[in-house]
């Protein structure tokens, strides 16, 4: 295991910490403020880990499976803790998104995989932006800024531009197949 892959794993370690530090916030608000440093924590690790794969150029099969796997696990167990919790604030419409744009792409890849369409997962600037966005969201209400409506929306529209890139990606895939199948 790399070292990229190791800290990715990390991130995903710090999933149950955080929702635990959420979790016992509501009735000891001074927990609010570690898990604050938790998903900071979680945020660094996403960032530090792409960067010690890049400068020591660590590709793995475990790494294109396990980092974006801790970034899905970390995105949605925060929207929904953060929505289910009686001591935050956070749209519903935002959490629907979120989670709508990550079963559907899930359901995508079984499809694929039963097509046995093979797709390589990369990384693309609107997951990338996506992720930034969806993080950024996070950080905002667990914080507790107001007039975070805006950040919601860059959060939504950037979620849905990549679910749809996602989807166009897929149906290139399918198709692709399709006219190999006929030509053969």
């Amino acid at each position: 295991m790399s070292l990229a892959d190791k800290v990715s794993s990390i991130r995903i370690i710090l999933i149950p910490v955080f929702v635990s530090l959420l979790i016992y916030s509501q009735s000891k608000p001074s927990l609010r403020t570690l898990a604050v440093i938790v998903f900071v924590l979680a945020i660094l690790s996403d960032f530090f880990d792409g960067l010690v794969a890049r400068i020591k150029k660590e590709k793995s099969e475990l790494g294109q499976i396990i980092d974006p796997l801790a970034d899905k696990l970390l995105m949605l167990t925060a929207f929904i803790t953060l929505y289910l919790l009686p001591n935050f604030t956070i749209y519903l419409w935002l959490v629907l998104v979120v989670v709508s744009r990550d079963i559907i792409m899930l359901l995508g890849f079984i499809i694929l995989h039963f097509l046995k369409i093979e797709i390589t997962i990369t990384p693309t600037m609107w997951g990338k932006l996506t992720t930034f966005f969806q993080m950024f969201t996070i950080l905002w209400i667990l914080i507790g800024w107001p007039h975070y409506f805006f950040i919601c929306l860059f959060a939504v529209l950037f979620t849905l531009i990549s679910g749809l890139d996602y989807f166009l990606r897929g149906a290139k895939e399918i198709n692709a197949k399709n006219n190999l199948s006929v030509n053969n």
